[in-house]
């Protein structure tokens, strides 16, 4: 999340209470997970197996438990409990304020769009031109939605990342999401779709892109443009859909991958590792649908296969002969 005026890290490190080692001169101007940063990021490492990565990553500040080197032009923020700082940072600088009104005067609405009754807008929320929002529909705060989108019936957009820290008792709490939903031009939402908000990025949307009902995106997806999703499929965290990918029905793709350009899902296919375009691809795990039907075809000939085997046994058997000989 970028925060509206960028502040230096010594004052970050008073309003922790922090010890701050390294240049205390270091702008910040994001707030990230250790997964997404740009320079003037401030993350958090609260386990020492990341530590380089967080450390020698492009952040300019990092949260951190202990006491380390720093390299030079970053800064470190010691503190005895880095996750409960940076949450406590993203509930001071993007904090929840609950709905007032079904449309939130804060949204910005443009012209030709229509909102259907019961429907709700929240705060901050920027929607384009002609634009069709149908009744009961929920776009949560800071969600941008492009010119000609239409989002049917009951679906959600821009509800909390489904993103927990583990605590030391194995309690699970949750980060405070402070990422957007961004849905490009000509986009199509499906009736009951949820579309979860990033942690700290966006979940993006491309244009073109058609969703069908029951779809769920979570926290962080990346959709590429006119990309096309068949009903209950769901796609996992931070997982990156490149342009032109066709996904049908109940398909499921696990977090953090990439699927590549011009990619074809076929129904019920389990996606478990990143795959590369411009091939079809079927089954659990996926695979190219091309190998996975001779597969078929050979399964299918089995009982003829089986039926030939014991005939063969029974000539060898008649005839008095080994049949290793």
């Amino acid at each position: 999340m970028k925060l509206a005026e960028s502040i230096l890290v010594s004052e970050l490190a008073n309003m922790l209470g922090a010890k701050l080692i390294g240049d205390p001169n270091v702008e910040i101007t994001h707030l990230n997970e250790i997964h997404k940063v740009c320079k003037g990021s401030l993350i958090f490492v609260d386990n020492e197996k990341y530590y380089n990565q967080a450390i020698y990553s492009t952040a300019s500040a990092i949260l951190i438990d202990q006491a380390v080197d720093c390299p030079p032009n970053k800064a470190l923020l010691v503190v005895e409990r880095p996750f409960e700082a940076y949450n406590n940072l993203a509930k001071k600088y993007l904090p929840f304020t609950p709905m007032s009104s079904q449309i939130s005067p804060t949204a910005q609405i443009g012209k030709g769009t229509i909102i259907e009754a019961g429907a709700v807008v929240g705060n901050h929320v920027v929607i384009g031109e002609d634009c069709l929002i149908r009744a009961n529909a929920v776009i949560s705060d800071y969600t941008v939605i492009g010119d000609r989108v239409k989002i049917h019936s009951n679906a959600v957009i821009g509800n909390d990342a489904f993103y927990y820290h583990l605590e030391e008792d194995r309690s699970y709490k949750p980060w405070h999401s402070i990422g957007r939903v961004v849905i490009e031009d000509d986009v199509r939402i499906g009736a009951a779709c949820t579309i979860d908000r990033g942690v700290s990025g966006d979940t993006h949307i491309g244009k073109g892109c058609k969703l069908d009902d029951q779809v769920h995106l979570g926290h962080g997806v990346v959709l590429g443009k006119h990309c096309l999703i068949a009903a209950q499929t769901g796609i996992a965290g931070k997982t990156i859909i490149q342009d032109f990918v066709t996904i049908y029905g109940q398909v499921g793709i696990s977090k953090g991958l990439v699927v590549g350009e011009g990619a074809v899902l076929l129904a019920q296919t389990g996606v478990s590792k990143s795959i590369p375009g411009g091939k079809r691809y079927m089954g659990a795990p996926a695979v190219e649908a091309y190998s996975r039907f001779k597969e078929l075809a050979a399964i299918r000939r089995l009982p003829e296969l089986t039926k030939t085997v014991d005939q063969l046994q029974k000539r060898f058997k008649n005839q008095d002969l080994n049949p290793q000989d």
